[in-house]
């Protein structure tokens, strides 16, 4: 994915978890945007990267993404592996059981015993 900065990624963010929004829904999501017509800048710069696209609803622009969530979030799980797990799903599972506990977010391991018998099984 192209390079993008700290403020742009959180916009992008904010397009994918919400599906389509507006300039308005950015500014109610994404802590101490400097301004609207900010905002709107840097929608414009996604949009000429081909990272998101907007249409007309109503009298506003809503924007949505490019590339499907499914995809992009492939993507983006590569990059945190590479990153911070030096390429190993293993020590990225570890550091999300992690954050489950401290979360107190509940893991289904059934799931995750079929999920990894499914990967198992397909030579991954």
């Amino acid at each position: 994915m192209k390079e993008l900065s700290a403020r742009a990624r959180q916009v992008l963010d904010v397009v994918y978890r919400i599906g389509e929004v507006s300039a308005a829904d950015i500014l109610r999501e994404v802590p101490d945007v400097p301004s609207y017509s900010a905002v709107r800048s840097i929608l414009r710069s996604l949009e000429k990267k081909g990272l998101v696209q907007h249409h007309e609803k109503g009298l506003r622009y809503v924007y949505l993404p490019t590339t499907p969530k499914e995809e992009a979030s492939r993507s983006a799980m590569a990059r945190l592996l590479d990153t911070f797990f030096e390429g190993s799903p293993e020590y990225a599972l570890q550091a999300l059981m992690d954050v489950s506990r401290d979360r107190e977010t509940r893991i289904d391991f059934e799931q995750l015993e079929k999920l990894i018998e499914a990967a198992h099984k397909e030579g991954r």
